[in-house]
């Protein structure tokens, strides 16, 4: 079982990225829930969302602790809470921002560039939906890293999920954070999705 967990603030989608991915996992053939845990809703507070990928029954339901893999929407958190706690030693992170993890004071990731990475999702948003949510745009980046999902299904789940009009603006957003990341992992960007156990 793959597990994630979204660290982002109201009105960032949080909770629809998690719904997104667990669609388009479902959209594959496997299993997969999403689920928020809420604490205050209001627009800038702390929320966290959780998804789980499996190729068999999902029998658990309590809040992810130790995630294979930490999508972290809004950079301002690392300085507020311990996105990191329980990260599988072997886990994935992607966090919204235009800096790179030293500047971000965070250098001891540095090394681990298959792994970890940045993305400016907020700007790429901004190019292609003229709004600063960062959602749609990180399941992209989050495809071409782990390869869990294919960018193909994420953009399927948006389709399903939007408007036609703010569909094609998230699709084309997510398909550009898919790019961004297979070219910094040295990747072609026809890549495709790689056959994984989960």
């Amino acid at each position: 079982m793959f597990q994630v967990r979204i660290h982002g603030r109201g009105g960032q989608g949080v909770v629809t990225a998690a719904e997104l991915l667990a669609q388009a996992a479902f959209d594959e053939g496997a299993h997969a829930q999403a689920f928020p845990s809420f604490g205050s809703e209001r627009t800038g507070a702390p929320v966290v969302a959780f998804a789980r990928i499996a190729q068999t029954a999902i029998r658990v339901r309590e809040p992810v602790m130790s995630p294979d893999a930490l999508i972290v929407q809004d950079e301002t958190l690392l300085r507020a809470i311990d996105v990191f706690n329980g990260l599988s030693e072997s886990g994935f992170v992607l966090i919204n921002s235009k800096l790179s993890f030293s500047e971000l004071g965070l250098s001891e990731f540095e090394s681990a560039r298959d792994r970890f990475m940045t993305v400016p999702a907020t700007e790429l948003a901004m190019e292609h939906l003229g709004r600063p949510v960062p959602n749609a745009v990180l399941l992209g980046a989050f495809a071409a890293l782990t390869k869990i999902v294919s960018l193909k299904s994420v953009q399927g789940a948006i389709a399903e999920r939007f408007s036609a009009k703010l569909a094609a603006g998230n699709s084309a957003a997510a398909a550009a954070a898919f790019e961004y990341v297979q070219s910094r992992c040295g990747e072609s960007p026809t890549a495709t999705k790689e056959n994984t156990n989960v």
